[in-house]
Order: structure tokens, then sequence, then C-alpha cells
């Protein structure tokens, strides 16, 4: 469980702390691939820290290519992204993307506690190399996300649970202020899944923005405060709860 106390507070370095009026906004977004017409149209809406939001649609919505838009993966076409009135592009290190468990290489013989120090790379450059400030903040993470006593573990030794808990970690690691997750939920068996559920929910009340995508309508206002449908276009947007409709689900998912 991630305290939140001010003392146990995750962002740990610089003497900065997470605020819940950080401001993320997408005006006008498009963005695709190498194709004539864009995965999603004219994508626009504001999120602030605090909160977590869901990305619910059906394949091909563009739910990833949202979050890919966002992490930094994928150049929009038009539009703009900004950070606290400012634009995203410059402001990467403010985002951690962690991306679904089918897209990792487990095998690749990284440890638990090397895959978290990877979180430290945006802070320390091209040229400085970790400190013990930066092993204070990786001991930390690890201790927050119960990872500690698995830190000499390969990272495909892990269950399912662990290993989302693993990125969650490099992600507080690096002190970022927005979490991309691409369908943390699948493949999890129930316990996983609410374990899970209720450390996204801690994250968002220490000030951080989380954003996922999520395919299980059932869960998604336990889950989330917030929810955004999409069909390559925004489809509705507010409080999970009041999103959440028959009729705004009909549109979003037509003839199901």
């Amino acid at each position: 469980m991630v305290s939140h106390t001010q003392e146990e507070h995750i962002c740990w370095g610089g003497g900065h702390h997470h605020h819940t009026h950080h401001r993320l906004e997408l005006r006008g977004v498009s963005a695709g691939y190498n194709t004539a017409e864009p995965v999603l149209q004219d994508i626009s809406f504001a999120a602030e820290c605090g909160s977590t939001l869901a990305l619910i649609g059906p394949n091909g919505a563009g739910k990833s290519t949202l979050l890919n838009a966002l992490a930094g993966l994928l150049p929009i076409w038009k539009g703009e992204i900004l950070w606290n009135n400012a634009p995203l592009t410059a402001q990467r290190h403010e985002i951690a993307y962690l991306p679904q468990r089918s897209e990792v290489n487990w095998q690749f013989p990284i440890t638990v506690r090397q895959l978290v120090e990877m979180g430290r790379y945006p802070a320390l450059g091209v040229w400085r190399a970790p400190c013990r400030h930066d092993e204070e903040i990786v001991d930390k993470a690890l201790h927050t996300l119960g990872l500690h006593d698995l830190q000499k573990r390969q990272i495909g030794a892990l269950s399912g649970g662990q290993q989302q808990r693993c990125f969650l970690a490099r992600a507080l690691a690096q002190e970022a202020h927005i979490l991309l997750l691409d369908e943390p939920f699948t493949g999890l068996d129930v316990p996983g899944s609410e374990a899970l559920a209720t450390l996204l929910r801690s994250l968002a009340e220490e000030g951080r923005l989380v954003i996922a995508s999520h395919h299980d309508l059932v869960t998604a206002t336990k889950i989330f405060d917030k929810a955004l449908l999409l069909r390559r276009q925004l489809i509705a947007y507010g409080s999970a709860a009041d999103v959440m409709t028959p009729d705004n689900l009909n549109q979003t998912f037509p003839g199901v």
C-alpha cells in the first residue's frame, strides 16, 4: 500500500511535490500511422493530477494510439498536447509509459532492481552516474510496491501482478506525474486485479494522473474516477458514472 503521509510521498527528489492542479490538455489532436486517414480525429479533453482515467473503446478505436501519442512514441498530425499550459514535448520526464505485458520480453536478463533503476535514467542524463540519492529513490520505490525482497529476481520469474508492480516501481523512481498504462489488468486474476486497482487509486490520491486503456465495462466505474469513450473520435468524457450510460456505450460499441 502506498502511504499518503507527506513524509512518505513518492516524489522524493529535488524537494518538489505532486500537485493536483497540474493539468494535461489535448486540443484538437489527430494522430495515426502510415495511412491516409488518422486513427484519432480531433480529440480534445483536459485531466488533472489526482484522478484515474479509463480509455474505453472497441479494438481499433485508438486507445493505444492515444497512449503512444501522449508518451511521445507517435508524433501527432495536428493539434497540441499541453502540460501545465506548456508543450508536453518539452516535458517528457513527467510521463511514464507502461506497455502491455505481452509486449515485454520477460526473458530479457534483467533483475527487478535493474528495471526499477531504469526509472532514474531521465534524471541522470548522458554523463551523470547514479549517486546515493538515486539509489535511495530506487530503494523506496521497491519498498513502496513490496518488491524489495524480489529485487534480485529475474523479471520473467515474477507473477503477472508482480510484473505490473515492477513497472510501476520504475515509474515511481522516475518521479513521473503522469502514468500511462496500456491494458494493465489483462491477464491478472481477481486478487491481482483488485490489488492493482487499489494501487492505482493510491497513486492518484498522492497527486498523480493515471491514464489506462481498459476493456472491462463492468469494473470501469469501480476502478476509475473518469472515463473517456473513444471510437476514433471522442464519444463522451467525464466522471465514469456519468459517462458509462447505455446511450454512450451504444455509440461506442455499435451492434454489441
